[in-house]
C-alpha cells in the first residue's frame, strides 16, 4: 500500500532564496542527497560510518530535529510505512528544492571556515602537573588503542564504498580519515616518549612557575 508524501506547508520555494541553516542541517540533508530514502536511525548509522570521521555525528534526537526543519522549509519529505510493514517508520527523502539549495551551498564561494581541534587528552596531558607521570602514558596508550580501532572502522567503510559510483566524493573525505588517524597515531606515539622521558622531573601537583606565554 503506498503512503502519500507529506508536502511542506510553505508552498513551492521557487520564488524564495535558500534558507540560512547551520552545517548540522547542510550535513544530514547531504545524506538525503545520495540515492534511496532513508529512515532517521539510518541516516543516525551512516553519520556514524563516514561523517565522524572527519566532521561530527550528531545525536539521533538532532538528526531527527534537522529533518523537521528540512521538511518544514520543502527541503526534504517524508512518508509512512504501510500496514504491510510490521512496525511503522517514516522514510525521508530529499527534493528538487533541496537539491538546488544544497547544490548552492557545497559550490558557495568563500572560506569553509578553519577546521576546530578539541582534543580531550591534550587538555589533560596540559594539565600533567597535577596527574602521576605513569596515568598519563596510560591515557595516552589507550588512546593510541582507541584510534587504532577506528582506523580500521575508516578501512572497513572504504572497503563497503568500493567500487560504488555515487559514493565516489565520500571514498575521498574517507581516505583522508585514514591518513589524519595515521597521523594521529603517530602524533600520540611521539607524545607518549615525550612523557616517558620527562618521568618524574616535575613533582607532582606543583603548577609552573609562570605562564609560558606572554600576557
Amino acid at each position: 500500500m503506498a503512503v502519500a508524501r507529506s508536502t511542506s506547508p510553505q508552498g513551492p520555494l521557487s520564488s524564495r532564496r535558500p534558507a540560512e541553516l547551520p552545517p548540522t542541517a547542510w550535513a544530514v540533508l547531504g545524506l538525503l542527497s545520495f540515492p534511496g530514502e532513508r529512515t532517521g536511525y539510518e541516516l543516525k548509522k551512516w553519520a556514524d560510518a563516514s561523517l565522524r570521521h572527519f566532521y561530527w555525528s550528531p545525536a539521533i534526537s538532532q538528526i531527527y530535529a534537522e529533518l523537521r526543519r528540512l521538511e518544514a522549509l520543502g527541503y526534504a519529505t517524508s512518508r509512512r510505512s504501510g500496514p504491510e510493514e510490521p512496525r511503522a517508520k517514516r522514510s525521508y527523502a530529499i527534493t528538487a528544492e533541496g537539491r538546488a539549495a544544497l547544490i548552492g551551498w557545497a559550490g558557495g564561494a568563500g572560506d569553509a571556515g578553519p577546521a576546530v581541534l578539541k582534543h580531550p587528552l591534550l587538555l589533560r596531558v596540559w594539565l600533567g602537573h597535577l596527574a602521576a607521570p605513569e596515568h598519563l602514558r596510560a591515557l595516552v596508550a589507550e588512546h593510541i588503542a582507541h584510534t587504532r580501532g577506528e582506523l580500521k572502522e575508516v578501512h572497513d567503510a572504504l572497503a563497503a564504498a568500493d567500487g560504488e559510483a555515487a559514493w565516489t566524493h565520500p571514498q575521498i573525505a574517507l581516505r583522508w580519515s585514514g591518513r589524519r588517524l595515521e597521523a594521529e597515531i603517530e602524533l600520540a606515539e611521539a607524545m607518549l616518549v615525550d612523557l616517558t622521558e620527562m618521568g618524574a622531573s616535575a613533582p607532582l601537583g606543583q603548577p609552573p612557575e609562570d605562564s609560558p606565554t606572554q600576557g
